[in-house]
């Protein structure tokens, strides 16, 4: 009796054990639940903050291109009235206009720049602006909003993350890195902003891919560059050192990038560099592999002094370089070679380079 007796106090035993096992389980879900619910009400108020904080300084364009009307999005990124934009809107049209404050205002173009895909335009208007951020803070999956005018509705918001920091696609080449992110965009939505939980432009949304279930973003800093350059010069001055690099042997100083030639009558001939160097640094970009040079080559531009970090036996050596006009005309967005205004580029995955 006394074991029976054990054995119905060890089975009410299990059963308690069991049934407060569920009820912390339960209790586990619950909470769990919560907090999903929390994290998602979260999302959606910063998505709503940074939409009602951003929204009146995007703007919906009006222009005429050879095949008809088109519209897009753009952003002002200055108080008098400058605004960014894809170069797909503002770069071949005419006869632009602005929905600004409740009105249709006339707008000029100030710069077209097919090699990034970006286009500055400009209202006669004082404007609120958007801060620039910093693209190389993000991370893959950072969120980010972008708000933009698709099809022929008011300003909507998108929420997505970064997926990807992107050279090429499908074989192509960008003249800079493109920021990928799993955002859907609809036709109207190129030049739209995208905005980092700040509330700061770290791109610009210049493409759509995958059914328009996520875009390409020309990095916040490479649009600068270019603005950088008008404000300066008047114009955009892409610059040239004329160096071929392709990828070394080994690794050297965390380098792969190796000087395969010098061309003569360029920057670069008379500045010290000698071919077998291994790059580090070209200005203020890190060079680790050959299609860093990429990059690096973009934010070169002509006229200025271009500080070139090299590596030679087991010295470190660093070279000013004067970076001059490169001598072949306007390239593409998406180049089908690795060739590059500042440098050129000579990747096992490419065809030849072309000085």
């Amino acid at each position: 009796m006394r074991r029976l007796s054990s054995f119905r106090h060890a089975s009410h035993f299990s059963v308690r054990c069991s049934l407060a096992t569920f009820a912390f389980a339960c209790a586990l879900t619950s909470c769990v639940r919560g907090a999903d619910e929390q994290s998602a009400n979260s999302i959606s108020r910063e998505v709503k903050d940074i939409f009602q904080r951003c929204s009146g300084a995007v703007v919906k364009i009006h222009a005429i291109d050879p095949h008809g009307e088109l519209c897009g999005t753009g952003f002002f990124v200055d108080p008098m009235g400058t605004l960014y934009t894809a170069y797909s809107v503002g770069g071949e049209a005419e006869s632009f206009t602005v929905e600004f404050k409740g009105k249709t205002v006339p707008a000029k173009q100030v710069v077209a720049d097919i090699r990034s895909g970006l286009a500055i335009l400009k209202i006669d208007s004082a404007t609120p602006t958007l801060p620039i951020g910093k693209s190389e803070e993000l991370e893959v999956a950072t969120p980010v909003v972008s708000i933009g005018y698709p099809l022929d509705l008011r300003e909507t918001p998108n929420f997505g993350m970064i997926a990807g920091f992107d050279r090429k696609y499908l074989g192509n080449y960008f003249s800079t890195v493109h920021l990928r992110a799993n955002l859907p965009t609809q036709r109207g939505e190129a030049g739209a902003p995208l905005l980092n939980f700040k509330g700061e432009v770290v791109g610009i949304v210049v493409s759509s891919l995958e059914n328009n279930s996520s875009c390409y973003a020309v990095p916040i800093e490479a649009a600068e560059k270019i603005r950088n350059d008008f404000v300066r010069f008047g114009e955009v001055r892409p610059g040239w050192v004329g160096i071929d690099v392709a990828e070394a042997a080994e690794a050297v100083a965390g380098s792969r990038t190796q000087m395969t030639n010098i061309l003569p009558d360029t920057p670069a001939a008379e500045s010290g560099v000698k071919p077998g160097d291994i790059l580090l640094q070209v200005g203020n970009k890190p060079i680790r592999q050959p299609e860093d040079v990429i990059d690096a080559s973009f934010f070169i531009t002509a006229g200025d002094v271009v500080p070139i970090t090299v590596m030679r036996g087991d010295q470190k050596l660093t070279f000013n370089v004067q970076a001059d006009d490169h001598p072949i005309g306007r390239k593409l967005p998406m180049l089908a070679a690795p060739t590059h205004r500042g440098m050129s580029v000579n990747l096992p995955s490419g065809p030849d380079k072309t000085p």
